[in-house]
């Protein structure tokens, strides 16, 4: 299987990994209407991982995201 690397000239990689850098609380909208709020942990190029306030992981496919924006 080949290593596939992030397109960091994407926006919206830039803005995942800065949110990661800075442990910034998001909010993550579901297609499915769920609404996910934590700390983004890492992302690759199908999923991200969120840890919520009780440093619960929940890994999201990219895929299932409506939207992600800063919380606050």
């Amino acid at each position: 299987m080949a290593i596939t690397e992030f397109d960091t000239s994407l926006p919206s990689i830039r803005q995942l990994q800065n949110l990661i850098k800075q442990a910034a609380p998001v909010e993550i909208k579901l297609v499915t209407g769920d609404a996910i709020i934590g700390r983004v942990l890492w992302q690759d190029p199908t999923c991200v991982c969120v840890a919520d306030e009780n440093s619960r992981q929940t890994t999201i496919w990219k895929q299932a995201i409506a939207y992600l924006k800063p919380k606050g």
